[in-house]
């Protein structure tokens, strides 16, 4: 079992408030990823569960034990951190058997873990090889081969694949998530990036300015944001916020805005007249006039053209 409670944990540097008394339950087996722009809180958190932070006040709990005061290496964490940080004088082979080494673990036993780890993270072919003889991708394969060889019961990832070209991410994305559904540990993974967030996440949680701003499934979040904030930053191209205002025709309420008219769905009739944001994801906009019944044209000038292959997004 490896549930994790972060009860009222905040954390100060001076005057500046870098997490704001959260509370986040993560279960067992649990694949949970913290997500939000630079400074938002989200390493400050990850450090604190796993050690390298102390608390100003609040509690981890790591199965319902208090580890406030436990050292990293009593916790049962294993953490991936953004930097690869290999031993450069040492193998692909003796790096990944590093931690075992100072566990005074037999070196028979050494040996088979490697090799299964290196299985599992698909290195085999690298064990000989020094760290300078790797690519980026390579390399952080090595290093979360590192992690996984120690047998931790949570994982926590500080973007690990922040430093990749978007391809080699977008694999080691998806080894990430066949590595948890191998192993059924609990994973806190931390990106500033929404892809990543939206494909990893059994649950999402969205930080601003030391705050929670949302916990949720990834669908929910993008279909439900509760805020301006989190509806923009999930989605790419991002909402379309358009500023304007609630008035009523024939007892229906309707939005209006310069150059925008559209009349609401029944899910807003207990609105009220007043300044509104309404929020437009890309993909609810057509190119097609409307139809049977149907309100909303807008007649704007397109300013850009972008092909993107499969999608082309016009900007107006």
């Amino acid at each position: 079992m490896a549930q994790i409670d972060l009860v009222n944990l905040r954390k100060e540097y001076g005057a500046v408030v870098a997490v704001n008394d959260i509370n986040v339950v993560i279960e067992d087996g649990e694949f949970v990823v913290f997500v939000g722009p630079s400074g938002c809180g989200k390493t400050t958190t990850l450090r604190m569960i796993a050690g390298f932070e102390d608390p100003t006040s609040g509690e981890v709990r790591i199965d319902g034990q208090v580890v406030n005061d436990l050292e990293p290496r009593d916790r049962g964490l294993g953490m991936v951190f953004q930097s690869h940080a290999l031993f450069p004088h040492k193998t692909v082979a003796q790096n990944i058997e590093f931690g075992l080494r100072m566990k005074n673990v037999p070196l028979a036993e050494r040996a088979e873990r490697v090799r299964d780890v290196a299985a599992l993270v698909r290195v085999t072919h690298l064990l000989g090889k020094m760290p300078a003889q790797l690519s980026g991708g390579e390399s952080q394969r090595v290093a979360l081969a590192r992690t996984l060889v120690t047998n931790p019961a949570i994982f926590l990832l500080d973007e690990p694949l922040s430093s990749l070209d978007a391809k080699l991410r977008r694999e080691l994305r998806a080894e990430c998530d066949r590595i948890h559904q191998v192993l059924k540990k609990t994973f806190i993974y931390v990106t500033h990036d929404q892809e990543e967030a939206m494909t990893l996440a059994d649950r999402i949680v969205v930080m601003r300015g030391g705050n929670i701003e949302q916990i949720g499934l990834p669908m929910e979040i993008y279909a439900n944001p509760v805020n301006s904030f989190v509806a923009d930053f999930f989605g790419s191209p991002s909402m379309n916020l358009v500023p304007g205002e609630v008035v009523f025709e024939g007892g229906r309420p309707c939005f209006r805005s310069r150059g925008l008219s559209a009349a609401l769905h029944d899910r807003f009739k207990g609105i009220s007249a007043g300044s509104v944001t309404l929020g437009i994801r890309p993909e609810n906009v057509s190119s097609e006039p409307a139809a049977n019944g149907r309100s909303g044209d807008a007649v704007l000038p397109v300013r850009l053209v972008e092909p993107l292959g499969k999608d082309t997004l016009l900007y107006f």
